[in-house]
């Protein structure tokens, strides 16, 4: 890719910029004392914008052509990547987004993005990698449990030893730099446009080291030590806050069953930006939390309780409302009556939008029916349930494809 534009790839964005022949008024020359002293100066194309001008023009391109202009040249890739473009599509309302799904199996990687517009929610495949092609740290199978976040437009893949960076705009896979400590079951979170993980480890092993990357930089440091070391806890941010939710302690306190309830059911919040710990919190219904996410300012908890689920939403603004910390139950997810909850379910929750908090059902359902001796057409492997936040009510969207099985979910941003 050149890092100057060519005009062959936007000559369409510059007829735009051109008088139209058709329009009398568009004909009338503009008489100007600059122009006459420097003829020159009519030339100017829109590669010659400055920086900010530019991505004020780009930021109101329609999405479906955004890709296309990544493409262009590496200065308009850099400006499409920069938060500020975001900031402003956000300002506009034109900022879009998807739930993205991504899943490693034995013929290669698959990829797909769930993209809401009224009355129509499919899913679309949008990248197969044959396992030849990608090979992180020499298996494929790394990534079965791995977690993702997004960035924008841009998907991290992070798994125990390896991470990659997956462009949705692009259906590019590049491999980055891989977490100081290697560990799965862990919980991450995207803050300021920087990723966070904690918790989780390899073997007896739980690490306490908190890591943040820096994707501009491809590099992870230290930041600081979690309050407690927890293996298969999640993570959610909200308002500069890192929450390392659930999981289980590792060590010699799992013999006592009150520390493992303790850990299981409750979340430590990390601030981001004085670096300290804040006060750890309960989740109410005493169950073990199996799922959660962030979205409109809220966390947003999925617990199971053995034979039920429960659904809750935790307060996480800090914008001195008052009602920072509250609890508050919601209506529980309506799972099929195939779906039992067992250890061949899992699930995940990401946030989509400002106004819908997206739960996806994956599972081994195959294996179930297996051991139970039951066998019925048209259960799928996966289901995925929507909640509006707006009017609390639950809808079921699209299943996913078939080949995305055990997948890493996240938002991308567009």
């Amino acid at each position: 890719m050149s890092e100057s534009c060519n005009s062959r790839h936007f000559s369409w964005l510059m007829k735009s910029c051109l008088p139209n022949p058709s329009d009398a008024k568009s004909l009338v020359p503009i008489h100007h004392p600059s122009t006459v002293a420097n003829p020159s100066a009519t030339a100017a194309t829109i590669a010659s914008l400055p920086d900010d001008l530019l991505l004020e023009c780009l930021s109101r391109i329609p999405s479906s052509s955004i890709p296309s202009l990544a493409a262009v040249c590496r200065r308009w890739t850099r400006l499409l990547l920069s938060p500020y473009f975001l900031h402003l599509r956000r300002g506009l309302g034109l900022l879009r987004h998807s739930l993205f799904a991504i899943s490693a199996v034995d013929s290669g990687i698959f990829a797909a993005d769930l993209q809401f517009q009224p009355e129509i929610v499919t899913w679309r495949v949008n990248l197969a990698v044959s396992s030849s092609s990608v090979c992180a740290d020499g298996s494929q199978g790394s990534l079965s449990h791995a977690r993702a976040a997004a960035i924008g437009p841009r998907v991290y893949v992070v798994s125990r030893n390896a991470v990659l960076r997956y462009d949705s705009w692009m259906g590019t896979l590049t491999l980055r730099s891989p977490m100081l400590f290697p560990r799965k079951k862990f919980a991450i979170a995207v803050i300021s446009g920087k990723i966070y993980v904690a918790g989780g480890g390899g073997g007896s092993e739980v690490t306490a080291a908190v890591e943040e990357y820096d994707p501009e930089k491809n590099r992870w440091e230290v930041v600081t030590q979690a309050a407690r070391k927890r293996y298969g806890c999640i993570g959610a941010a909200v308002d500069g806050v890192f929450y390392v939710i659930g999981g289980l302690k590792i060590g010699n306190e799992t013999s006592r069953a009150s520390a493992a309830h303790v850990y299981a059911s409750s979340m430590d919040l990390f601030d981001v930006k004085s670096r300290q710990w804040l006060r750890s919190r309960s989740v109410p219904g005493g169950g073990c939390v199996v799922a959660a996410c962030a979205a409109v300012g809220h966390v947003y908890v999925l617990s199971s309780h053995a034979v039920e689920l429960s659904f809750w939403r935790f307060d996480g603004r800090r914008g001195g409302g008052g009602a920072f910390g509250e609890w508050k139950r919601l209506k529980s997810p309506p799972l099929p009556a195939q779906v039992r909850l067992d250890g061949t379910v899992r699930f995940s929750c990401v946030g989509v939008e400002d106004k819908v908090a997206v739960v996806q059902v994956v599972g081994c359902i195959d294996d179930l029916l297996r051991r139970s001796g039951r066998s019925e057409r048209g259960l799928r492997e996966s289901l995925v349930l929507l909640y509006d936040t707006v009017d609390g009510e639950w809808r079921r969207a699209a299943d996913l494809p078939e080949m995305i099985t055990r997948a890493a979910c996240a938002c991308v941003e567009w």
